[in-house]
């Protein structure tokens, strides 16, 4: 069986990166690999072992273009409300919350966040099967 371990993400400026992750997420650096051309930065959550893995192109200057194909990272939370409150006060500009419902019943609350390169999360409320 397999086992999701990391998801990579290019980004322009390492500092501005990893503090944004740490700030919003709590995420950590667990390692860093730096080679000639590129440097690789595994961030890690204290809840799981997955890794976000950054990876700045040395001499790279201009934001990368996100294409079509890209959708959106996700983190799920225990108080969706007091999260909200704490990026908006971080100057990170959260956009508003959404209840995504079926048939009347809450599937997800939620809202997205973007990171410093334009990479959208959402960040989603404990609930079902968002744990």
């Amino acid at each position: 069986m397999a086992k999701a371990i990391h998801s990579m993400i290019r980004v322009i400026d390492e500092n501005l990166s990893v503090s944004f992750y740490k700030s919003a997420f709590g995420f950590n650096v667990a390692d860093r690999l730096d080679f000639d051309a590129f440097t690789l930065v595994y961030l890690r959550g204290a809840e799981s072992d997955f890794e976000l893995e950054l990876t700045i192109n040395k001499g790279k200057r201009e934001l990368y273009a996100l294409g079509e194909g890209y959708g959106h990272l996700a983190f799920c939370v225990d108080d969706l409300e007091s999260e909200y409150k704490r990026l908006a006060a971080a100057g990170f500009n959260p956009r508003k919350i959404v209840e995504f419902k079926r048939e009347g019943a809450l599937l997800a609350r939620f809202f997205f966040v973007a990171d410093p390169d334009g990479y959208q999360i959402e960040v989603l409320q404990r609930h079902g099967r968002y744990q």
